[in-house]
């Protein structure tokens, strides 16, 4: 049976968590490496850290958060943003980090997803999709912060992803960015049952209800999410409690 992650999200910018909503209104909310370790002691799986910055402001990932981080934050973890070589991927693993989350190379050059995963195996490459809802059982991904449309159906993206190797799928609905009105359970759904790599669902999450349903009616193996821990609106023990009511194979020991 397999375990339902729980992982929480830190965007960082110019060294610091903030938060937004649909990628906009952004504010400082705290220093990264110690809102990790509490997230550690409260029982994430995994962490994801995007530099949502990096790739509109053509710089590259924070290297020298990474190397703090690996020394002090023992859960794997997901580096992202600002990545547009096998270089960068290189040095970010070379800093510590246990996977890379790549978005927008990917969409410009498909065939580096297949380079990366080659290079450096898949169960490093991580595609994370940003999607936007544009009409009834449609939806696209965007680039560029959730500022370009690109039109590419993103079920199909999302299988032509696994195809090329990547190992996982980040699926983030811009719409539900930090409205906390739930995720979108129908597109992760179909995405979960176009692919066999693992599915983690994003963007959206306001109370527990809704990481239950994600992965329950929308079949996502793993639950991401950023306002609801940043805040203690949900701890995540008490989250993980929670699941395992819902007969969700939730990880009950802490670091």
């Amino acid at each position: 049976m397999k375990t339902n992650r729980i992982i929480p999200c830190l965007d960082v910018d110019k060294g610091r968590v903030v938060k937004g909503r649909k990628f906009k209104n952004i504010e400082d909310v705290a220093d990264p490496l110690e809102l990790a370790k509490k997230y550690v002691r409260e029982g994430a799986d995994e962490l994801v850290f995007y530099d949502i910055t990096a790739s509109t402001e053509n710089r590259t990932v924070f290297a020298e958060t990474i190397q703090r981080l690996s020394k002090e934050v023992h859960v794997p973890f997901t580096v992202g943003g600002g990545i547009r070589t096998l270089e960068d991927i290189e040095s970010i693993l070379a800093a510590g980090a246990d996977k890379v989350s790549i978005n927008s190379i990917a969409v410009q050059n498909p065939k580096f997803i297949e380079q990366a995963a080659q290079k450096f195996g898949s169960e490093c490459v991580v595609l994370s999709m940003d999607v936007k809802q544009i009409g009834p059982e449609k939806w696209t991904i965007f680039v560029r912060g959730g500022q370009e449309d690109t039109g590419i159906d993103a079920i199909e993206w999302a299988v032509q992803g696994e195809k090329l190797g990547a190992g996982e799928l980040v699926v983030n609905s811009i719409d539900g960015d930090g409205e906390k009105d739930g995720y979108s359970v129908e597109l992760t759904r179909k995405i979960a049952e176009a692919v066999r790599i693992p599915v983690v669902a994003s963007g959206g999450a306001g109370k527990m209800e809704h990481f239950a349903t994600v992965l329950t009616e929308g079949k996502a193996d793993a639950a991401l999410a950023a306002s609801v821990f940043h805040y203690d609106e949900i701890n995540i023990l008490t989250l993980k409690d929670f699941l395992r009511t819902k007969k969700l194979n939730a990880r009950t020991d802490v670091q």
